[in-house]
């Protein structure tokens, strides 16, 4: 099949969430499917970033992307005026649109038209809206759970501005998946929290979060190794509530325990907060430029994901069973993950249960290294890109399939009447 593939970073290099699925899902494409992408940019180091795909494309075609507050300020006044979500219009773009339709003739008038317009998430859908073609959502990461967050920790005015956002979200979002030919989720609770708004029941396929497992080595970890390992991205104000309780609460217990541990702390733009831990505890790092984290890993009994608020699913926690240290999580950090708890993973919801968990870890290596093991394993079965879509081709034909079919239909009806 020819697919146009619509990202709204480019899925390069794998580091995020966001750009881990579109990357591994073009590896599984290009081995039976022509693939084109669409993709924006904002600035010169991301237009490069695009130039490594081509090898994995047929054509890979950029659009450039500027924020800025005059820009912002103008996407409000349009989303005040239209009834619309701000971040929709916040990545409105006319030379996008324009992209898309120039493709969409070309290919047509060469005989060679797409079969299939893949969407990866919510903000690229606006975008395929007006194509004459079947349409699929990968509705892998759902914003408005990242509202959620934000409503529950904002205060007046601002609240009122998200609890607007998040209405206006769900209504477009409802709309979307409501009228795209498919729609497929990330996890069974994803499926179900669409199944619940959606007006129309429809069928929504589940393919899972996916990772490059077999080629990812194990670290080999230090036995005595009492450091741990705490790696969060905190651009959400979830993880750095995560951390913060963790650093709080759950790290002094502890350290009452096992008083020769270390905390580190990894992850993407650390607020004044986070920064101010090792200034707290001279036995907390904060790492915010680590280009290599192996070392700290190897001088880590555990990473921890103490997340106590819906965020996303965590692709961090399916890092750590590749990398082999063992993990331990509140249910909602590893909530969407298909994983047995005390056997892949080790979950606990209260500081004391949270704190026990970790000191048995730190006193237990074996135990430590046998549930990385089993982990590991179970990733390699359930979550590595070979293994998981494959589901998506099938989802892929019974979509071109129906809408051949339907158009076909329609063309009959159209001359019997004339």
């Amino acid at each position: 099949m020819k697919i146009l593939l619509l990202t709204q970073i480019v899925p390069y290099p794998p580091h995020s969430g966001p750009q881990v699925r579109p990357y591994h899902l073009m590896q599984h494409l290009m081995t039976q499917h022509e693939v084109t992408l669409v993709t924006f940019t904002r600035n010169a180091a991301e237009e490069v970033q695009a130039e490594q795909l081509r090898s994995m494309c047929a054509a890979v075609h950029t659009v450039h992307l500027h924020h800025s507050r005059l820009r912002d300020a103008q996407a409000l006044a349009m989303s005040l005026l239209r009834d619309t979500p701000f971040l929709i219009e916040r990545n409105a773009s006319l030379a996008m649109h324009r992209l898309l339709a120039r493709l969409v003739r070309e290919a047509a008038e060469q005989q060679q038209p797409f079969d299939l317009v893949h969407v990866d998430q919510l903000n690229m859908a606006q975008f395929a809206e007006r194509l004459s073609l079947p349409r699929l959502l990968d509705q892998h990461h759902t914003v408005r759970t990242n509202l959620d967050c934000m409503v529950q920790q904002s205060e007046f005015p601002q609240q009122l501005f998200l609890k607007r956002e998040q209405h206006l979200l769900q209504r477009y979002e409802d709309r979307i998946c409501s009228t795209f030919e498919a729609v497929t989720a990330e996890s069974h609770a994803d499926r179900q929290a669409l199944l619940q708004v959606i007006p129309q029941p429809r069928d929504i396929p589940i393919i899972p979060i996916a990772v490059d497992a077999q080629a990812r080595r194990s670290v080999m970890r230090d036995p005595a190794a009492r450091g741990i390992l705490c790696l969060e991205t905190m651009l959400y104000p979830a993880h750095v509530d995560a951390i913060s309780w963790f650093a709080h609460t759950i790290y002094p217990i502890v350290r009452r325990a096992v008083s020769d541990t270390h905390l580190y702390v990894c992850g993407q733009q650390p607020g004044d907060a986070v920064r101010a831990l090792p200034q707290q505890d001279t036995t907390i790092t904060v790492a915010d430029d680590a280009p290599d984290i192996s070392s700290y890993i190897r001088h880590s009994a555990c990473l921890v994901v103490p997340l106590r608020r819906n965020s996303r699913i965590q692709g961090k926690i399916l890092e750590a069973l590749a990398w082999g240290i063992p993990i331990v999580s509140t249910s909602v950090g590893y909530a969407g993950i298909d994983l047995t708890p005390g056997k892949h993973v080790l979950v606990a919801d209260t500081p004391s249960e949270f704190a026990d968990a970790v000191t048995l870890l730190l006193q237990d290596p074996d135990f430590g290294a046998r549930i990385a093991a089993a982990g590991r394993k179970h990733l390699l079965e359930r979550y590595d890109w070979r293994s998981v879509f494959p589901a998506l081709d099938r989802v892929y034909q019974q979509v071109t399939t129906h809408y051949q079919a339907t158009a076909s239909r329609s063309t009959t009806s159209i001359m019997t009447q004339t």
